[in-house]
Order: C-alpha cells, then sequence, then structure tokens
C-alpha cells in the first residue's frame, strides 16, 4: 500500500506497545531524549480502527555494496562501449558482469522499507511505524 502525506489511515490491528513508558522531555542538543529510570507504564494498547493522519513516510534504501556498484558501472561500460571492443576485451568484461549478477539480483529482491509518522485523533503519535499497520480511510 502507497500511503501519502495527509491521508487519512485507521490502525489495521490492535497494538500494544510494550517496553517501558516514559514522560518524554526536551530533546538533548543530539536529538536524544533523556533517561529516565522511572516507567510510569508497562504498556499500551491502540484499538485497531483508531484514525489518525499521515505526517510523513519515510523510505529506508538499503546501500549499494561494493559489488553492486561494480555491477552498475561494468554493466553500464559493456552496454555504452561493448560493441566497439576488441571480442577479447568485450568477453572479458561479459564475464566480470557475468560474476556480479548474483550480487545485483539479491539487491533488487529486497523490498524497500517504508515507515510513516501518524497522528492518530487521540493525540498519540506512531513514529516509524510499519506501512501494513494501516489502512486508508475511505472519505
Amino acid at each position: 500500500m502507497a500511503l501519502r502525506e495527509g491521508r487519512r489511515v485507521s490502525l489495521a490491528a490492535d497494538l500494544r506497545l510494550t517496553g517501558s513508558l516514559v514522560p518524554a522531555g526536551p530533546p538533548a542538543p543530539n536529538g536524544d531524549f533523556p533517561p529516565t529510570a522511572d516507567a510510569v507504564a508497562g504498556f499500551l494498547s491502540l484499538a485497531s480502527g483508531t484514525e489518525g493522519t499521515v505526517e510523513r513516510v519515510d523510505e529506508h534504501v538499503k546501500e549499494q555494496s561494493h559489488e553492486v556498484r561494480e555491477y552498475l558501472r561494468l554493466s553500464s561500460l559493456l552496454a555504452d562501449f561493448g560493441p566497439q571492443m576488441p571480442p577479447a576485451s568485450r568477453k572479458q568484461l561479459e564475464e566480470q558482469v557475468g560474476s556480479l549478477e548474483a550480487d545485483w539480483t539479491a539487491y533488487q529482491e529486497q523490498a524497500v522499507r517504508v515507515t510513516v509518522r501518524v497522528r492518530l485523533d487521540n493525540g498519540f503519535v506512531l513514529d516509524e511505524a510499519r506501512v501494513d499497520l494501516f489502512a486508508e480511510t475511505v472519505a
């Protein structure tokens, strides 16, 4: 599902947020929130169907490995100059590209991870939440 900023969504399932829930203070200069040892609650539950608005959509693209960058460089070289190359050089380049194809295929098969920041109508904010936790509501 492709969510966009400003769209209305609802939780597609009940959520139970566990861990230490602590009061949020102002962030430190480095952006981190100050640590606190006093938890105020053990968990928080949010019911499916709770509605809110998408504030931000983030795509997390995996970094390309050296092999993937090399595959892209060599395959581009082969596509642009292969027909003009001497046969032995072209064959060597084709073999190099072929040896890197498995890395390229594995990179392409990795899905881009998409997360959203949603401000729920009850005032809660879910940040870095997976998109599959939400269903777009029909206006």
